[in-house]
């Protein structure tokens, strides 16, 4: 079921997602190569909870870390542990807060030292399939205008669409009606309306966009070990377009 929040909901959200962006901004100076991405989760954890908030992602359907952190080929779910961030690496945190019961959800992908062409290109063009796709969030649009939009562009510059995965509303429970995906078709799909709450989300690769799923159970890669990209925020659906939750 798609809930409309009431304005009390919105501001808890908004909480929420500050915390998720603030954890951002604190963890970027300490992605370096050498660094283990246990580390990182264990940085991010302690952040969020300094703030008052939970990791949503922490034994989330039994996810065993508090965060998602995804390196190069892996496109999200990637589980903290001994591995080290080198120079040339693309490293995805996709990081989840829960403040009073409510919310917050952004992933974000960074350069860690000197990265080729490839993932330059395709973390250049997977950010902007994000605002792309925001530019169609407003009342009396569909989920299918997101999607088509970040397909058409994604196809424009040769990055390949996870069908897969997708966004999703999000709110009292992390992932919420409906979804939303990163394709589709112009004027289909769930109407938006003021009040809702969804995670935007393109997840684009530099080659095919099949996936596979490791051994993990968790962690999910391209199949032909190409790079993948994430970019994600939390919006509400306001009375004349959208407004970013996942922000300063």
């Amino acid at each position: 079921m798609i809930t409309l929040k009431s304005n009390r909901e919105i501001e808890l959200m908004k909480i929420a997602g500050n915390i998720v962006y603030k954890t951002h901004q604190y963890l970027k100076p300490f992605l370096r190569p050498g660094i283990t991405t246990k580390k990182i989760d264990d940085l991010a954890d302690q952040y969020i909870r300094d703030q008052g908030a939970i990791p949503s992602c922490k034994n989330y359907q039994g996810f065993p870390a508090s965060i998602c952190i995804s390196i190069n080929d892996e496109i999200v779910h990637g589980i903290a542990g001994n591995r080290n961030l080198a120079d040339g690496d693309i490293v995805t945190l996709d990081i989840c807060a829960c403040y009073k019961g409510y919310h917050g959800d952004s992933a974000w992908s960074y350069a860690i030292g000197n990265i080729d062409e490839e993932k330059s290109h395709l973390m250049k063009y997977t950010e902007e399939a994000l605002y792309i796709g925001l530019k169609e969030v407003r009342p009396g649009n569909r989920i299918g205008d997101i999607g088509n939009a970040i397909s058409n562009f994604a196809k424009e510059h040769h990055l390949g669409v996870v069908k897969e995965l997708c966004g999703h509303g999000i709110g009292q429970n992390l992932h919420e009606a409906p979804d939303v995906p990163n394709y589709g078709t112009i004027n289909t799909g769930v109407r938006l309306k003021e009040g809702m709450t969804i995670a935007i989300e393109p997840m684009l690769t530099a080659g095919s966009p099949n996936v596979e799923i490791l051994d993990d159970d968790w962690t999910v890669v391209t199949e032909d070990g190409h790079p993948a990209a994430h970019f994600e925020h939390t919006v509400v659906v306001t009375k004349d377009g959208y407004k970013i939750l996942t922000g300063e």
